[in-house]
Parts: C-alpha cells; sequence; structure tokens
C-alpha cells in the first residue's frame, strides 16, 4: 500500500504577527516563509499593509513589506508588468502573477505561498531548476539547418498559427497547477514546456519539426496530460496549454497513419 508522509520539519507553524500600522485602510496578509539555514519548520507570519502608503497590486503590497517592516521577506520580482514571470507564486489559492493580482480582486486575508509542489529555495521562492531543463530538452530556438541561401519569410497566415503560443513568459503557474506534473515531474515535460514545443513546430521557418514532434511522442513526456485543465485556468497571460497539447497529441498519432 502507498504510504504519503511529508519530509521531516515541512508543516508550517503558526509565526510572527507585524505590529499593525494606524491607518484607516490596512490589509492582511498571511505569507509564507521558510529559512533552509535555520533548520526550523516553515511559518506563516501575519503582516498588516498600510494601503495608503501602498500601490494596488500584491507585489506592491510585497515590496512595502519587505521595504518598511521585514527586510528579510525573500521573493522573485523584476518587470512589474506581467511579462517576465518573476513574481509568479500562490495567491489566495491560485498560481498567478502578483504584479497583475489587485489586493481589491481577493477578499479577506491575502494568503502568498510559493509554486506549489516545487522544492521551495527560500520563502517565496521555488527551485525552477527541473521547469527550466524541461524547456531546455525541447530546444526552444529555429533550426533551419546551416548556411541558408536566403531569408525565411512567412505569410500572415502562416504567422498567425504562432498566437496563443509565443506568448508564454515561463511563469511556471500552468505546471504547478497540474496534477500529472505534481506526481510525474522527473518525466512529464508538462504544460509550459508543450507549450513552447508547439510553438516551435507550428513554426514555417523550423525544419525540425518531425524530430521535435518525434522527441514529446512519448507515454510520460506527452501523454501523462489528462485534460484537467488546471494549466489553462491559471495562465495569467490567458493561454491555453491544454489545447496546445491536444494538438501535439493529434500530431502524433497522425504521424502513424
Amino acid at each position: 500500500m502507498v504510504e504519503f508522509t511529508l519530509p521531516q520539519n515541512s508543516k508550517p507553524v503558526t509565526g510572527k504577527t507585524w505590529p499593525r500600522p494606524d491607518s484607516a485602510r490596512v490589509r492582511e496578509f498571511q505569507i509564507y516563509r521558510w529559512n533552509p539555514d535555520d533548520g526550523q519548520n516553515p511559518r506563516i507570519d501575519t503582516f498588516f499593509v498600510d494601503l495608503h502608503d501602498c500601490g494596488p497590486m500584491v507585489l506592491d503590497a510585497i515590496i512595502w513589506i519587505k521595504n518598511k517592516v521585514d527586510p528579510t521577506l525573500t521573493f522573485r520580482r523584476s518587470c512589474r508588468e506581467g511579462i517576465c514571470g518573476s513574481c509568479a507564486m500562490n495567491i489566495a489559492g491560485t498560481n498567478t502573477l502578483a504584479c497583475t493580482k489587485g489586493m481589491d480582486d481577493i477578499e479577506g486575508v491575502i494568503k502568498l505561498y510559493p509554486l506549489p509542489h516545487m522544492s521551495v529555495v527560500k520563502d517565496l521562492v521555488p527551485d525552477l531548476t527541473n521547469f527550466y531543463l524541461q524547456h531546455a530538452a525541447i530546444e526552444p530556438w529555429l533550426q533551419a539547418g546551416q548556411n541558408p541561401e536566403k531569408e525565411r519569410l512567412q505569410s500572415p497566415q502562416q504567422r498567425a498559427k504562432l498566437d496563443g503560443l509565443y506568448e508564454c513568459i515561463l511563469c511556471a503557474c500552468c505546471s504547478t497547477s497540474c496534477p500529472s506534473y505534481w506526481w510525474n515531474s522527473d518525466r512529464y515535460l508538462g504544460p509550459a514546456a508543450l507549450l513552447q514545443a508547439k510553438r516551435w513546430i507550428s513554426d514555417s521557418r523550423d525544419e525540425a519539426g518531425e524530430e521535435r514532434l518525434g522527441y514529446v511522442d512519448d507515454a510520460f513526456r506527452l501523454y501523462r496530460c489528462h485534460t484537467i485543465m488546471n494549466c489553462t485556468k491559471a495562465c495569467p497571460k490567458g493561454l491555453e496549454p491544454a489545447k496546445a497539447i491536444a494538438e501535439l497529441k493529434n500530431m502524433a498519432i497522425a504521424r502513424l497513419d
């Protein structure tokens, strides 16, 4: 019989409650904290953000907390425009970007956790090493042979086939929302990598489509997807990884005809 147990010292405990600011407009945050160097259990710290002194987005609040309350709070962020994917985390139970999630869109206490089912580096920072290796495995660059004699042009119709694929920012919200990825992340490529594979296979300028399709056409790399649709629901860019994966499956099956 399969037994599921949590690693030692992995259950979060109640952490510190920081002082409440003297303000008429305050939002409460409960934030996951874990330091790999202190040997302690993860904890949930409680913070109060002064909305009169803070921007409207969740990322604004996290930066406010780090600057004015606890400088040890650790998280990733960069563009603040929903382009880089750095600030992806689990916000109020949903994987999304902190920079594009408004505090007014969340009722009650705002709870922040790192992306689920990944090792944690510290606090809200997940370890994306395996995620990036899977992306590299699908060779996400144009493969058009050596020494081309002329520019490879695309018609508007050919270019349109890339819409809904190239916009992926590799935030990992989709893959970390997928139960199949939770259980098989060592062999299943996951929604993000497969969406990128579909992007390059669909590119009329690329000459390695058959090889790319042959690589993903595997019982685990592709077919661990069970069309649960969590990936599409979670994507902060409004993309449809589940649709791209279904199309990859159809293309792989067509190779057998």
